[in-house]
């Protein structure tokens, strides 16, 4: 069933389940209507969507921006010249690069973005494409650059395409997309904990789904449709309090969570994430997701999943404790980046499922 507006009570935080950065037919390479896309993303269950076309806001313009039935929709923009693509949100108007259409001085845009009062996320920063298919490649390539507040670590697209090797290959993993997917790449992830050493840098993940319309041997199809895709790579954002269906408050309340890093993100075509916790309690007060605290003789690290499943903790970039449990709780001794990654055993294999944003301890 779809989910309601109540979400799913965390302790003293509210769990939403959304979709980061996708396309309808406002973007030049989309064909979905933000209405079709919106039946879709209640269909499957979603509480929020962060629609990212390109290079523009039409869909705010046009009244798209707010509660749509039970799906709350929030328009950003991809910033998208040739390289260094860049997710803005909360911008009141387009970030133009018109000067710039290779995309060679992303610090601009970067600022663009923060000059409007908004935040920007890195857009799947190691994406390859693939030569095999024609699907070029868009990378980030220049990390001398600031002020940005998060980046991708699973993008769905770039997990998918690392599969298409092969007619064969690229048919199974066409017809059984989830089964291929091997998770965030290794490079991004020591990327991200090495981010993270330095300040708070946000992860999400993101689908970057387009719906593109494809043929096959003179047959039209779509390889992607919404209520396909929405039911893979999701971003999970922890509030305070309750949506309360006054649609700025509700916008307001998921930026807010994205932004402290109060996040997690998951595969969820095997497993719905729901239920998963990760906390550090200390004496009487818990601390969640992009929170920071002091070490202290009674620091207890925590995890709660709502199936068994193989549970790594992830210390400064380093695997810390591994454990196959439903929960697990230890005694924190060290300071640290703190981050926790799960594996859900299914079809007799360990796959990705969960990726939890750091608690950093001081």
């Amino acid at each position: 069933m779809p989910a309601d507006r109540q979400g799913h009570f965390i302790m003293s935080l509210y769990d939403y389940t959304g979709a980061i950065h996708l396309h309808s037919s406002f973007s030049y390479d989309g064909s979905t209507p933000i209405g079709s896309i919106i039946h879709d993303a209640e269909e499957c269950g979603l509480d929020y969507l962060l629609l990212t076309d390109h290079d523009h806001l039409n869909a705010r313009q046009q009244g798209w921006e707010g509660w749509q039935g039970k799906v709350l929709c929030i328009v950003g923009q991809e910033i998208s010249p040739r390289f260094h693509h860049y997710l803005g949100f909360n911008i009141t108007h387009p970030v133009d690069f018109a000067d710039d259409p290779e995309g060679n001085h992303p610090q601009k845009y970067i600022d663009a973005v923060n000059r409007q009062g908004g935040f920007g996320i890195i857009a799947h920063p190691d994406h390859e494409g693939t030569k095999k298919f024609h699907v070029k490649h868009y990378p980030w390539n220049n990390w001398n650059v600031s002020g940005y507040t998060g980046i991708s670590v699973w993008d769905f697209m770039t997990d998918w395409q690392k599969s298409l090797q092969g007619y064969a290959c690229g048919f199974l993993s066409f017809l059984f997309p989830a089964y291929f997917l091997k998770g965030p790449r290794q490079i991004t992830l020591e990327r991200w904990d090495a981010l993270n050493q330095i300040q708070k840098t946000v992860g999400i993940g993101e689908l970057d789904n387009h719906a593109t319309k494809n043929s096959l041997l003179g047959i039209p199809f779509v390889a992607f449709p919404f209520r396909r895709a929405f039911r893979f790579i999701r971003t999970h954002v922890l509030t305070e309090t309750r949506f309360s269906n006054n649609s700025l408050e509700d916008i307001h309340l998921v930026y807010q969570s994205l932004r402290q890093a109060r996040c997690y993100f998951a595969l969820e075509y095997f497993r719905k994430a729901h239920g998963f916790r990760f906390e550090i309690k200390q004496n009487d007060r818990v601390f969640f997701m992009g929170d920071s605290l002091n070490l202290s003789d009674n620091t207890q690290l925590q995890v709660f999943l709502p199936v068994k499943a193989r549970i790594r903790i992830i210390r400064n970039g380093s695997a810390w404790l591994q454990v196959t449990e439903k929960s697990f709780s230890a005694q924190v001794l060290e300071t640290g980046v703190y981050r926790v990654e799960v594996h859900l055993k299914s079809a007799c294999k360990y796959r990705p499922w969960i990726f939890s944003n750091p608690i950093f301890i001081e």
